[in-house]
C-alpha cells in the first residue's frame, strides 16, 4: 500500500494528522493539475493554480471516501473544476447588475 493510500484511510477515518501529511505528498501532482486547469481559464482570473489547489483540498479531506490515489486524483480534478465554474457564475452574475452569490438590494 502506498504512502498516499494510507494517509487517505487513515485521514477519511478522521485522523487530522493524516490529512495534514498528505499535502505535502500530493501537493506537486495537485499543482499541476490546477496549472493545467487554469491556462484554460481567461486572462485576469481571480484565482491562481496554488489557490485552486488549496480550495480543491479543503473540499476532498472532508466525509469523502476515496479508492486509492487515482480516484482522489479523479476527484481533486472534479473539486477544481467545479471551483472554475462556480468562481465564472459569480461573476456573470456581477457582469449583469447583481452581487456576487446572487442577491440584489431592494
Amino acid at each position: 500500500m502506498s504512502d498516499v493510500t494510507r494517509l487517505l484511510a487513515a485521514a477519511q477515518a478522521g485522523d487530522r494528522q493524516a490529512a495534514a501529511d498528505l499535502l505535502p505528498l500530493v501537493y506537486d501532482e495537485l499543482r499541476k493539475l490546477a496549472a493545467a486547469r487554469m491556462a484554460a481559464e481567461s486572462p485576469g482570473h481571480t484565482l491562481d493554480a496554488t489557490a485552486l489547489v488549496h480550495e480543491a483540498y479543503l473540499h476532498l479531506v472532508g466525509d469523502q471516501q476515496f479508492d486509492g490515489w487515482g480516484h482522489f486524483f479523479a476527484a481533486a480534478a472534479e473539486a477544481m473544476r467545479r471551483i472554475l465554474v462556480d468562481s465564472a457564475r459569480r461573476k456573470a452574475t456581477v457582469r449583469h447588475g447583481g452581487i456576487a452569490g446572487g442577491y440584489r438590494p431592494r
